[in-house]
């Protein structure tokens, strides 16, 4: 699906520090700022008049992604005045860093069209300019987080002024407009960006460590190159994506709770995805544009009457079925989602923040047993339309430990 050394480096986003030169009353890291920049650039792109290409949105997405966590140590704004002068330059060392990483997906093609993208300003035009206004926001959003804090440092005015002016460059998007003046996608905005202030495994110390609103995003990046590696349709590809980049977003309002807990007490599991269903008719609906409420709905796996599991294999060409296998329902007109799939990125990507910590000296009980069962579980469960989980976690585990 793609390499050890491809995960460690959408990892190792957890890591980088933003605004590190300002204090803060919460980390802010590069991870969570990118996950919030996905979950905007959706709501955006949905409310525009020209047709947007959710697929193209997702990879320009997640080639700005792979570009920035190369050039970690450049400030965003230098690094802008650097790109206006440099660019060639950049993007060729860019390119060379990631080859290896990234030549033996579908056979040289993403490489391919990584390249071209980065060579190529109006490759994914529309998508792009999205995107820029979607990570615009979303360091808007962090900006007020600093400004809280800061507000005794000479020069911070200058800098909200300038934040706050940046605005105007995004206008002509109707979705930075409502968000702008705080209307209701405003409020789903704030929702998913609060994520960021649930730490993953809270139990356990952990390094480094991971946001709710940053696993989604990586989850969502591993049912992308799931479905490159299955050749997917382009709505198949899609729903896989946002599926599980929106899988957490109800425990925004429920906080994460821990799977022993949630599994290991008889009913409890029952009770809680009651509780979600409620919270996500009564806060988190009522803010989602009304034409994207019953899509939405499907992404959140909500069917049938009153369930909730957004790890099922469905469909929805006119209504929702489960179903065992999608090897059949490989056509837009499905709008199949792998949610067996999906499942297992989650626990890979469980798997990776336990094996990470433990890499870097920072190990416990809990995330010593939590990687074992996980790993029992994929052996078990972890075979979907031929591609071995358990082997893939496996390697990245050898890769990151032996």
């Amino acid at each position: 699906m793609l390499s050890a050394s491809l995960i460690e480096q959408f990892f190792s986003s957890a890591s980088i520090q933003r605004w590190n030169d300002y204090p803060r009353m919460v980390e802010l890291v590069e991870l969570d700022k990118q996950a919030h920049k996905f979950i905007i650039a959706f709501f955006i792109a949905n409310f525009e008049k020209d047709k947007i290409d959710y697929t193209h949105l997702i990879e320009a997405g997640i080639f700005e992604f792979l570009r920035r966590g190369v050039v970690t140590d450049i400030r965003p704004d230098v690094f802008r005045k650097a790109l206006q002068k440099k660019e060639k330059e950049i993007n060729e060392w860019v390119l060379a860093k990631l080859h290896d990483k990234l030549i033996d997906i579908e056979d040289g093609e993403f490489y391919k069209r990584f390249k071209n993208y980065l060579n190529d300003s109006s490759m994914y035009k529309k998508e792009r300019f999205i995107l820029k206004a979607a990570s615009y926001l979303a360091t808007r959003w962090e900006f007020s987080i600093v400004y809280q804090t800061s507000q005794f440092l000479s020069g911070i005015e200058k800098v909200k002024e300038a934040v706050e002016e940046e605005i105007e460059d995004y206008y002509e998007l109707i979705g930075v407009r409502k968000i702008a003046l705080n209307k209701k996608l405003a409020k789903v905005i704030d929702l998913s960006g609060r994520l960021r202030f649930q730490k993953r495994w809270a139990q356990t110390p952990r390094i480094p460590e991971t946001s709710v609103l940053g696993h989604m995003l990586i989850v969502a990046i591993l049912g992308y190159f799931y479905s490159l590696r299955i050749k997917a349709c382009s709505k198949r590809l899609q729903n896989n994506f946002y599926c599980a980049l929106f899988h957490d977003l109800p425990e925004a309002l429920t906080r994460d709770i821990i799977s022993p807990v949630k599994y290991s007490v008889s009913g409890l599991d029952d009770i809680i995805s009651e509780y979600e269903i409620d919270m996500i008719e009564d806060e988190i609906l009522p803010y989602i544009p009304s034409n994207m409420q019953s899509h939405f709905k499907y992404l959140l796996g909500l069917y049938g009457d009153n369930q909730k599991d957004e790890f099922l294999n469905k469909i929805n060409e006119k209504k929702i079925i489960i179903v065992d296998t999608l090897s059949t329902y490989n056509e837009d007109r499905f709008n199949a989602i792998d949610g067996v799939a999906l499942k297992n990125c989650d626990r890979l990507s469980a798997f990776i923040e336990a094996v990470l910590s433990i890499a870097h000296g920072v190990k416990s009980k809990e995330l010593i047993q939590g990687k074992e069962h996980i790993k029992s579980t994929l052996k078990v469960k972890g075979k979907v339309e031929g591609l071995n989980f358990c082997k893939l976690a496996c390697e990245i585990e050898e890769y990151l430990i032996n």
